[in-house]
């Protein structure tokens, strides 16, 4: 597949080669054509896994300030090749400015909270619709209500520290309604509450696992586009922490890890005998980790929703499209950041930030 969105050519066919035609970057396979696009309408080009790019076309990209991005099949962050630093500079400025002016870094964060919120609600109504209990029908129903009020107190939220407690407070409600939206016998896969260093059960080792991956991908988004990973706005600022990847993992925590798992765990793709008890932790085996990429990455390739664009696009493209977002508001292009929810229409996202 190859796609252009928002002015940058995403290449992610195996194999596929971009290659200069006169002012045209034209996208081959073998012998077929995949795609051709005018330089004048690329303002980037990103490549993954064994997809390349000539050394005319590279050469003619970076000499107009057009950077050019290596990814892995996974979508994690290989090099960027970029011409005599000019942009990028600027733009980590500007993230740096943003994440110490408390107004602006309260504003962002308070957008990737309003997703999440969104989101997380969104997997409790559709297992609520799944679920065969009544009791969990309704447990779920209400939890979503609560999420569905705390959103409207996003608004009001005088600080980070405050917003931070009001996120809190929400992923406490919806992890403590978790275990009702697996349909699988509780001594296979109990879940009482989330646990992280280490996971202590197996759907806490299947949602780490995932949680990881989705950081890969958003601290290589963030680096595609020559954001620094590690300056966050809602995650505190760290040694040797991609705050915000982490930022951006929010937007698809509940969407794509949560209901992968709990479709994985319902379905029986993932068993029992596909993790292993170490001291007191749990986690993943080889077959198992297997299993659950296969599956993450099929995951990935399916067509999403985004508000911004004409057409859908693949759900592993959206990081990428919202670190560019990002990147657009903290250059002064964009008013506000608009965070990624699913099935958004329209609006929604501001009203759910309080705008």
């Amino acid at each position: 597949m190859a796609h252009q969105l928002l002015n940058t050519l995403y290449v992610q066919t195996p194999d596929a080669y971009v290659r200069l035609d006169h002012d045209t970057l034209r996208v081959d396979a073998g012998e077929e054509t995949l795609l051709r696009v005018p330089l004048h309408h690329v303002g980037a080009v990103v490549l993954f896994g064994n997809a390349a790019i000539s050394p005319q076309a590279m050469q003619r990209c970076v000499a107009e300030d057009r950077e050019v991005t290596f990814l892995d099949f996974a979508g994690r962050f290989r090099c960027r090749v970029v011409g005599p630093t000019t942009g990028n500079v600027l733009l980590r400025l500007a993230q740096y400015e943003a994440q110490r002016d408390p107004g602006a870094c309260l504003e962002i964060a308070r957008r990737f909270v309003a997703s999440k919120l969104r989101n997380s609600r969104l997997t409790l109504l559709r297992s609520a619709r799944d679920v065969p209990s009544e009791d969990a029908r309704a447990a779920l129903a209400a939890v979503a209500d609560q999420l569905g009020t705390t959103q409207g107190r996003l608004a009001s939220a005088p600080t980070l520290d405050n917003l931070r407690g009001i996120e809190g407070e929400a992923a406490a409600w919806y992890f403590g309604a978790f275990a009702k939206m697996l349909t699988v016998k509780p001594a296979e896969f109990a879940f009482a509450g989330r646990t992280r260093r280490p996971p202590r059960d197996r759907v806490n080792a299947l949602l780490s696992f995932f949680y990881a991956l989705i950081t890969h991908d958003c601290v290589a988004a963030a680096e595609g586009v020559g954001l620094d990973p590690q300056v966050g706005y809602l995650h505190a600022v760290r040694p040797g922490r991609p705050s915000l990847a982490l930022d951006l993992v929010e937007e698809y925590r509940s969407g794509l890890a949560d209901r992968l798992a709990i479709t994985l765990i319902n379905r029986r793709q993932i068993q029992p005998a596909n993790f292993d008890e170490r001291e007191g932790s749990v986690l993943l085996n080889e077959e198992g980790r297997k299993a659950a990429v296969v599956a993450y990455q099929k995951r990935k390739q399916e067509l999403v929703r985004h508000r911004l664009m004409k057409e859908p696009v693949p759900l592993g493209l959206v990081p990428h499209l919202q670190a560019r977002l990002l990147a657009r508001h903290l250059r002064g292009d964009l008013a506000r950041y608009p965070p990624f929810t699913f099935g958004l229409r329209a609006g929604e996202a501001d009203r759910a930030a309080g705008r």
